[in-house]
């Protein structure tokens, strides 16, 4: 099943976070993220869109469907970019959701070029 066809799941502490061979292999189904190796994993993207409007407007996609999803990305805007950063903050690393979040940010992205 495709990471876009998939829900984030609650998890509340009660699941591990992935190990270093989870993490590479589930990052090789998103296109262009970065994993980052510190105290927490996490995996960053950013992105350029034209201007300030379109940054707003694309956070506020990215926003309804973290809502939708339960799972929510730390967000930096600096003026025509945006940077998106994800983890699993109830379990301190990386999961599933942080994938699925990623595919669906990069959704977004593409289909509002």
């Amino acid at each position: 099943m495709s990471l876009l066809d998939k829900k984030c799941l609650s998890y509340e502490g009660f699941v591990k976070p992935f190990d270093e061979v989870s993490e590479k292999q589930f990052l090789q189904k998103v296109k262009n993220w970065n994993l980052i190796s510190s105290d927490e994993h996490k995996i960053i993207k950013t992105f350029r869109l034209l201007d300030f409007v379109n940054s707003i407007k694309f956070v506020n996609k990215i926003a309804e469907i973290s809502e939708v999803e339960g799972h929510h990305p730390n967000i930096s805007i600096k003026y025509n970019i945006v940077d998106i950063e994800l983890f699993t903050h109830s379990i301190g690393g990386l999961s599933e959701n942080d994938f699925i979040l990623a595919a669906k940010i990069d959704e977004v992205f593409e289909l509002n070029k």
